[in-house]
């Protein structure tokens, strides 16, 4: 605390801090979406390796393919998960959060898809309740651990921003960011980009984020599921992959 000339002596001093300027919120969002948080993200293509390995997209057809998995895939499934979890968490229902993680854990057909899921979630959430120390994460992991909820990623971050008190709306766009982030990572590993067009990329993909975080925020749990089957087969392929450079 610092005060500056003139000041009243015996004044309280305002101590600019995140809750005092109301930037928490967006601290917290900035800090889940960063490619450094070691959520196990950067282990994933997102069934992108699959389509490299099969010849099935260049990199005039990535932006096409992200386009795709978020209008149909991770929009659908993960981002609307994410969204019911988060407001059945800030209604203070973690039963409504562990049907919702359920469902969104059936959905993912592949083996390899459902163990990225809850690999991420688990480690989303046991670093979670270090670094947030919020009593709802600590008590979604402890069911997670427990087996008593798979634990999906989308599931795990909506816990997560609900606890720390970020908008549900602003919750599902970080995400799909984080997801896209990931995404145009592997790309860059895959050398379907390159440092600068992933930076387009990412842009590029602003208005399919936007819909699809509209539309997630409209869905109920019965709508919860992605219909990118593409991806599912090239998951599928990426599972019996001789030599894989990500985990799916």
């Amino acid at each position: 605390m610092y005060r500056n000339e003139g000041d009243t002596v015996g004044e309280p001093v305002p101590v600019l801090t995140a809750a005092g300027t109301g930037l928490g919120q967006l601290l917290v969002s900035l800090q889940l979406t960063d490619s450094a948080f070691p959520s196990g993200f950067y282990t994933l293509s997102h069934s992108l390796e699959g389509f490299a390995q099969a010849g099935a997209v260049d990199p005039a057809t990535v932006p096409l393919l992200l386009r795709d998995l978020l209008l149909h895939g991770v929009g659908p499934a993960d981002a609307t998960a994410l969204a019911l979890a988060h407001r059945a968490t800030a209604a203070g229902d973690p039963a409504a959060v562990v049907r919702i993680d359920e469902h969104l854990f059936a959905t993912k057909l592949g083996r390899e898809m459902r163990q990225a899921a809850t690999r991420t979630g688990r480690q989303l959430l046991d670093l979670g309740q270090e670094v947030f120390d919020r009593p709802e994460i600590g008590e979604y992991f402890g069911r997670v651990v427990r087996r008593e909820a798979p634990g999906t990623q989308a599931v795990a971050a909506g816990v997560i921003y609900a606890a720390t008190g970020v908008p549900v709306r602003q919750a599902v766009t970080s995400d799909l960011f984080a997801f896209c982030v990931s995404f145009a990572g592997a790309a860059l590993r895959l050398r379907l980009t390159d440092h600068r067009s992933a930076q387009t990329l990412l842009r590029g993909a602003a208005p399919a984020i936007e819909e699809a975080v509209e539309a997630a925020l409209r869905r109920e749990l019965d709508d919860v599921g992605a219909t990118v089957f593409a991806s599912d087969i090239m998951s599928g392929r990426h599972e019996r992959a001789e030599a894989r450079l990500f985990a799916s």
